[in-house]
């Protein structure tokens, strides 16, 4: 940061040693959001010489990508017309996301009919639109008419060759609805297995391309489950190894001890650090960089705890391929950042950071409001957290 003002607003945090932020961290957990914000705002605003870096540096990022000739372009169009900030685009998005994961045949004809026949697929039919774009919105569209005219007549016997046209036509709208989801979800998932990750991303890999490989799995809640989570990254490791090309490994400490919680603080560092220094023994040994995942927000102490622990072990000491995701919807996001900062500084070793918006806003608000809380660890709306991840 080049501009005074922006500086001053983080500059008493610059100069505190690593272990004086960690404690300033947690004054942040439900700061007002916003007094919050009007120093984020300050922060955020990119000065001239700042906005000239910046289209220096998308622009040709852009231009590339439009004319790449791998089609996501006709994705992306479709993506636009969906936005995730409209309903019938969310509805889309998890119809996409669900059917990739569902494996009887039942439960997806459900889904179908409950996701197409609650969408107004109708408005996004338009006459500017590329020919990809309409052509989906009028699947989707005869698609949910068709299963809402014959699950509202199902018990009408003058409907009956609806009825036994929708039972001729059921697998075969299936098939193509998995399809058609598939070819959406395949945008956003690399693989379904680490192998077939590896092997989709080969050919990007060879022109420069760096890959993280997030491995998607639920908490641990057994001692059993947490083995078998460790045995799953010790193997995609091995797999990785076979061509790293700067790939990193994405892991969930909540994968790896079913007792991820802060009354189990003490039992759970002690077990994690064996489990993921194991993890990254290996990783180290493959030049293969590992990166903790983020977690809800009442485990980031603890996880930024494990992680200083294990970043200034000997077993990472001098390697630099170790980092940590970062929550930009998190209100103590900004400290978290200036004490990863001021820790790679006090070792000298370059800690990788990937900053995201966040994952759990539903859960960490309902959470909150339970617990009958008037102020919230995340931030409240969309504008928000976006200003926090350009501060």
């Amino acid at each position: 940061m080049n501009c005074d003002h922006r500086l001053s607003l983080v500059e008493p945090w610059l100069d505190k040693p690593s272990q004086e932020l960690q404690g300033d961290i947690s004054t942040y957990y439900s700061v007002d959001e916003t007094a919050l914000l009007e120093q984020l705002v300050a922060i955020a605003d990119p000065d001239s010489e700042e906005l000239l870096k910046i289209n220096a540096t998308a622009r040709p990022l852009i231009e590339k990508t439009r004319k790449s000739d791998k089609g996501t372009h006709m994705i992306d169009k479709l993506l636009q017309e969906y936005s995730l900030s409209d309903e019938d685009g969310i509805t889309l998005m998890c119809l996409a996301e669900a059917l990739l994961r569902i494996p009887d045949a039942e439960t997806r004809d459900e889904l179908i009919k409950d996701k197409l026949t609650a969408a107004d697929w109708r408005r996004h039919l338009q006459g500017d639109n590329e020919l990809f774009v309409n052509a989906s919105t009028w699947g989707l569209l005869l698609a949910g008419r068709f299963v809402k005219t014959a699950d509202a007549h199902r018990h009408d016997v003058t409907y009956g060759l609806q009825r036994l046209i929708y039972k001729c036509g059921s697998p075969a709208l299936r098939q193509a609805m998995k399809i058609a989801m598939g070819i959406i979800g395949e945008y956003f998932v690399l693989g379904r297995t680490i192998e077939e990750a590896g092997k989709r991303s080969t050919d990007f890999r060879q022109q420069g391309c760096l890959y993280s490989f997030d491995m998607l799995g639920e908490a641990a809640h057994t001692r059993e489950d947490a083995k078998r989570y460790l045995s799953n990254y010790m193997s995609a490791l091995d797999k990785l190894s076979k061509d790293p090309g700067g790939s990193t490994l994405s892991i969930k400490i909540s994968a790896l001890h079913p007792r991820y919680e802060e009354p189990q603080r003490d039992r759970a560092l002690y077990e994690l650090f064996d489990s993921v220094s194991l993890l990254l023994k290996k990783a180290r040994s493959y030049n293969i960089g590992i990166t903790i995942d983020a977690e809800e927000a009442d485990r980031l102490e603890l996880s930024l705890e494990l992680f200083k622990r294990l970043y200034q072990s000997d077993i990472v000491k001098g390697w630099g391929q170790f980092g940590l995701v970062v929550q930009a919807y998190s209100k103590r996001a900004l400290p978290v950042l200036c004490w990863i900062t001021s820790l790679a500084r006090e070792q000298g070793d370059e800690i990788p950071v990937r900053l995201v918006k966040g994952a759990y806003w539903d859960t960490e608000i309902k959470h909150c409001q339970e617990l009958g809380l008037e102020n919230y660890p995340v931030f409240t709306r969309k504008e928000s957290t976006d200003t926090s991840y350009l501060a």
